[in-house]
Parts: structure tokens; sequence; C-alpha cells
């Protein structure tokens, strides 16, 4: 189970009452400070989609990222690399797909709550597609995405880097990702689909 501030708060109680070590008292007091951080950059994040033009753009980004957005990547995909590009997309599609098997059995076993769910101060722009926060799926799914294209279409690589970008912003000006669930997504997804790309398309 993931650590909440709850647990963390406890853990440190614990430290103080009992014999314990001087490392389980900063483990303790860091993870607290962390997860701080953690809320702090939401709610900064948050602020910049108060805006008519910034709640807009977090809300149809994080949209895309509910499946629009692959469909506008296929065909960029398919015209821009030709025959080759039906491997990418293909291969695209496998990493999206082996990610998913196992991102609910992630959410479940950590079961973190999203940032709207932990500080009421924090408007959540638009329905969620599940309940829980850890990892991020949406930055997760996209780097898997990803992978292939920038390996096979490295011109392609600036462009991906600010698309990944402006996701991680959007889910979490939206208040439903704190940044480590979109670290956390990221390093999944790019963990997982960038050596299995690279592997393929290398024979492919």
């Amino acid at each position: 189970m993931a650590f909440t501030s709850d647990q963390l708060a406890k853990l440190t109680r614990d430290a103080s009452s009992e014999p314990q070590t001087a490392a389980a008292v900063a483990a303790a007091t860091w993870g607290q400070r962390l997860i701080a951080l953690d809320l702090a950059t939401v709610h900064l994040f948050s602020r910049t989609a108060r805006s008519a033009l910034g709640k807009f753009l977090a809300i149809a980004i994080s949209k895309l990222g509910n499946g629009w957005i692959y469909l506008i990547l296929a065909p960029i995909v398919l015209i821009g690399l030709g025959w080759q590009g039906m491997h990418v997309a293909a291969l695209a599609g496998l990493n999206a797909a082996l990610l998913h098997m196992l991102y609910p059995l992630i959410k479940r076993r950590f079961g973190r709550k999203r940032p709207f769910q932990t500080d009421p101060r924090l408007p959540s722009l638009l329905r969620t597609l599940d309940d829980h926060s850890f990892p991020s799926g949406h930055a997760m799914t996209l780097t898997g995405v990803l992978a292939p294209i920038v390996i096979a279409w490295p011109a392609t690589t600036l462009s991906a880097g600010l698309l990944l970008l402006s996701m991680a912003w959007s889910r979490i000006a939206t208040a439903h990702h704190y940044p480590s669930d979109v670290a956390a997504g990221v390093a999944l997804g790019a963990g997982l689909s960038y050596p299995l790309a690279r592997g393929i398309l290398a024979y492919w």
C-alpha cells in the first residue's frame, strides 16, 4: 500500500515513541515533506487552469489523452513513415496493451487518492476514468505509444517531448494527479516500451 499523509504521520509518531534508528525517523520525516511538496505542486499547477483559456486547455488535453490523441497520431505516423509506419503503429498498440495489463494491478495495489479527493480546495475539472491516482495512466500510455515513434522517427523527438509535457501539465492542473504519479507513469511507460520497441524495430 502506498504511503498516505496519515500513514506517514503514524510512522513519525511510532518512530518518536519507540526505540527506532535515526534513519527511520528521518525517512518518515522526509516522506511527509515529499507528500507535502507533491500536494503544493498540484496547487501551483491548478492555479494555471483558473483562467478560461487555462481551464479549456487542461480539460481538452486531458480528454485527448482518453484515446482521441491516438486517432490523430496514427495517420501522422502512417503518412510520415510509409510502410514502416504500420510496424510502428502495431508496436505502439502492443505497448499500450501490455501496459494496460499491468496498470489496473498497480492502481489497486497502491490505492492512492487523487489530489482533489485529498484536499477539497482543489477543483476537479472533469470526471475521472477510475478511482485511483498512482500511477498516471495518461502519462504511461502516451509514453508507451510515443516510444516506438521516436525510435523510428527521431525528428519527432522534440514534438513528442512537448506533447508529453502538455499531458503531464493537464493531468496535474485538473487535480487528478500528483507530479509523482505522472513521473511514475512516464517511468513505467518508458521502462517497458522503449527496450521492447528498440529490440523489435531492430529486426522488423
